[in-house]
């Protein structure tokens, strides 16, 4: 017979283990398993698979996630939440606070405006309403005069009046990126001094005594600038205000006259003083005081 009952061919070899090839595969490696073993190539190419399983499998029974909150033992839970709960808490006073004070006036604001204000100032004081604030209408320029110290010759000097706002609109003008000092220092300055004194140049509580000593230092580092040969005695400040002229398609008639606000002569003290002041300068300024 040509074949045998498998439909085998007479000239074809029966293998000795059915499913086994005499040959081994092409990516099988030196370490494979020997060809004629039943099965040997399947436990083979299971064990990378259960040490898989074993070294990235899910943690034992009774153990709790690795971070978070929830790893935290119940007493270190309750501390936590207590403490979120009032962070959250300050957080929506503090935005609460703050857009009170930016706020036009209500009858919370009139009710409680003390402790809107001792809450955001100075801290976290702004500049700015809500609901269509108003353009400035005004330029508002400083200047500022000192009395120099006798030298030997004809008594003290006063020197002419320098207007600070124009050297910092010169510096500002064609900048790129111009500085921030230039552009708010000597500006905000002012805008404390005026909203923290009444019109006879009276401090209104602590604010307005930080803001003239805010307003002689910042004088004083001006004035260092233009380098005067005499020890600054004295200094004088004034403001001028003119008002914006209507534009040329306006009919509306407004005069653009300066108007001056003159302050007091104030004695320079050593606190008065840049850091870069002389230790001479200083030491001058401690007898003239005595």
């Amino acid at each position: 017979m040509d074949a045998d009952h498998g439909g085998r061919r007479g000239t074809e070899t029966k293998l000795a283990w059915p499913g086994v090839t005499d040959r081994p595969e092409a990516d099988e490696g030196p370490e494979s398993a020997p060809a004629g073993i039943p099965g040997a190539e399947a436990e083979h190419s299971r064990e990378p698979v259960a040490a898989e399983c074993s070294d990235h499998g899910s943690a034992p029974a009774g153990r709790g996630p690795d971070g978070g909150v929830a790893a935290l033992s119940l007493p270190y839970q309750i501390v936590a939440a207590i403490a979120a709960s009032l962070i959250g808490l300050l957080a929506c006073a503090h935005v609460a606070m703050i857009f009170l004070h930016v706020a036009p006036s209500n009858t919370l604001t009139k009710q409680h405006g003390e402790v809107v204000d001792d809450w955001v100032f100075p801290e976290f004081e702004q500049n700015w309403k809500l609901f269509a604030p108003n353009p400035l209408q005004q330029n508002i320029s400083v200047h500022v005069r000192a009395e120099l110290e006798d030298n030997g010759a004809d008594g003290s000097s006063i020197t002419r009046w320098i207007n600070l706002s124009r050297e910092d609109g010169e510096a500002i003008r064609g900048n790129v990126l111009p500085s921030h000092v230039d552009q708010n220092e000597l500006r905000r300055a002012w805008d404390f001094y005026t909203g923290s004194h009444d019109s006879e140049n009276r401090p209104n509580g602590l604010r307005g005594e930080l803001s003239e000593r805010y307003i002689r230092r910042i004088v004083m580092l001006r004035l260092a600038e233009h380098g005067y040969g005499g020890a600054v005695e004295r200094i004088q400040v004034r403001s001028a205000v003119r008002s914006v002229a209507a534009p040329e398609w306006s009919n509306e008639k407004i005069s653009t006259k300066a108007e001056y606000r003159e302050l007091p002569w104030w004695t320079v003290t050593p606190s008065d003083l840049p850091g870069t002041a002389s230790a001479d300068q200083a030491s001058q300024l401690r007898k003239a005081e005595k």
